[in-house]
């Protein structure tokens, strides 16, 4: 994760408008993490400090209004830019009313999106940089790098560092193997396996019973957010 550049969350239950978003908006200098409904949304708020929330309304279970009007009441200010089919003026108001900063209908233009976030960003002041992740015992500083299990600092390799920087990036979602061992710049997946065990008995309570980075049968390896 590059900690020179925002981070944002995009909420969106289509899959397909999240994923353009994502390479849209990492093409465009955030880093991006995403959710499919509110109960991911809320794993990743506990996790990251957001610079700002793209949410869309119509989703399955909570929807983004709901999600927004709770966050606000639990204090959380992290600004808010509604995605939302419902053109009309009241679903605006109502947006408006449960505490996001804007509302955008679509279908819309990309670059009239990213005006928009930056916009809130310059107006909200907000800051850039993400600061601590917090999971299991661990906490990891992604602007320098530090990983420090109950306050102690851990020594990781190159490729520890970049393999746990990459499951951080992926929180609450499995990550195949394949994917992991491209990451590494190699085919052999057994030695992805053999960086996760060496991972885990420097981050895990106990390693043979991992609770921070789970295996997901027949899927991969996932960060689980606690």
């Amino acid at each position: 994760m590059d900690s020179n550049r925002a981070h944002l969350l995009v909420v969106d239950d289509d899959t397909r408008l999240r994923r353009l978003l994502k390479k849209y908006l990492t093409d465009n200098g955030f880093e991006i993490s995403e959710a499919a409904n509110a109960s991911q949304a809320r794993e990743l708020l506990m996790l990251f400090r957001f610079a700002l929330i793209v949410m869309d309304v119509m989703m399955p279970g909570q929807n983004g209004q709901e999600l927004t009007r709770e966050l606000r009441k639990e204090g959380n200010e992290t600004p808010i830019l509604m995605l939302t089919a419902m053109g009309d003026i009241d679903n605006r108001i109502s947006g408006l009313e449960a505490g996001a900063d804007d509302y955008l209908p679509k279908p819309f233009e990309p670059k009239e999106l990213l005006l928009r976030i930056n916009n809130i960003l310059k107006r909200n002041g907000q800051e850039k940089h993400p600061s601590e992740i917090y999971f299991g015992a661990c906490c990891y500083n992604t602007k320098n790098g530090v990983l420090t299990v109950q306050g102690n600092p851990i020594v990781l390799t190159t490729a520890e560092q970049e393999l746990l920087k990459y499951l951080i990036q992926k929180a609450g979602y499995a990550v195949a193997r394949e994917e992991l061992a491209r990451l590494a710049g190699t085919d052999n997946e057994r030695a992805i396996d053999v960086q996760i065990t060496r991972l885990r008995k420097k981050i895990e309570t106990d390693a043979k019973n991992p609770q921070c980075i789970q295996t997901v049968r027949g899927q991969g390896y996932m960060l689980v957010l606690k």
